[in-house]
């Protein structure tokens, strides 16, 4: 491997995590030794990498760095637009048209056009059965979710059945033909799970929630696994 490449290498390592990484770490994940690390951090500290921390404490780069047109491998790219074209069958046609333009500044910003091998990738994610409809309220279900919004819903549960609801979206699931959105319902005063489609209609509050939305999702997650090892997602707006 030459040092240009390592030093990628290790950029593309360090940028991939949130938290300082020990040197130990990454010699291990590059396959280099662990003078190797600390020799290159200080050549790429060197070169203007704003990156915190020191031998024995670990590595982290600061948000906010702009690194060089990155180069994709077959896997890399394949995965990519697998990707893509799984979420343009998903009902959420803003996200579509995201996927459209983070795929072509993908495609244009690598140091070689990407686009004519992009199109011709042979991955599909084929949808079985009826196609998945647009939900108009999937948009604003990721804008709370996002911000921590509160919503007030109308919800129409199996048997047609409507309650007035506020909720704390802290999940949005997207299943075969359906999504699914992980809340904490004030009216039940647990967390419940709803399909957007029987949303009947969706208002923002403007009101935060009281807690993080990180520490709701980790209860909900706790809950989920207690009462469903075996992880089925159901719509538990549905049993009260």
């Amino acid at each position: 491997m030459s040092k240009t490449t390592r030093l990628f290498k290790l950029m593309d390592a360090l940028r991939g995590r949130r938290r300082a990484v020990a040197a130990a770490q990454l010699a291990e994940e590059l396959s280099v030794s662990l003078r190797t690390v600390y020799r290159d951090v200080q050549t790429l500290v060197g070169l203007g990498a704003p990156i915190d921390g020191e031998a024995g404490v670990g590595y982290r780069l600061r948000a906010g760095f702009f690194l060089p047109p990155l180069m994709f491998n077959a896997e890399e790219l394949e995965a990519l637009v697998l990707g893509t074209r799984w979420v343009k069958g998903q009902g959420d046609p803003t996200l579509a048209r995201a996927v459209d333009s983070a795929l072509a500044k993908i495609a244009t910003a690598s140091p070689k056009d990407l686009r004519e091998e992009i199109a011709e990738i042979g991955l599909w994610a084929p949808r079985f059965g009826k196609a998945t409809e647009q939900v108009t309220s999937l948009g604003a279900l990721r804008e709370a979710i996002r911000h921590e919004r509160k919503l007030k819903i109308r919800y129409v549960n199996l048997a047609g059945v409507e309650t007035e609801r506020v909720i704390w979206p802290v999940a949005l699931a997207f299943f075969e033909g359906v999504q699914l959105v992980a809340a904490w319902c004030e009216l039940r005063g647990d967390f419940r799970h709803f399909r957007a489609d029987r949303i009947a209609r969706l208002e923002t509050t403007g009101a935060t929630y009281p807690r993080p939305r990180r520490e709701l999702a980790r209860l909900w997650e706790q809950q989920r696994e207690a009462r469903n090892p075996a992880g089925r997602a159901d719509d538990t707006a549905d049993r009260n």
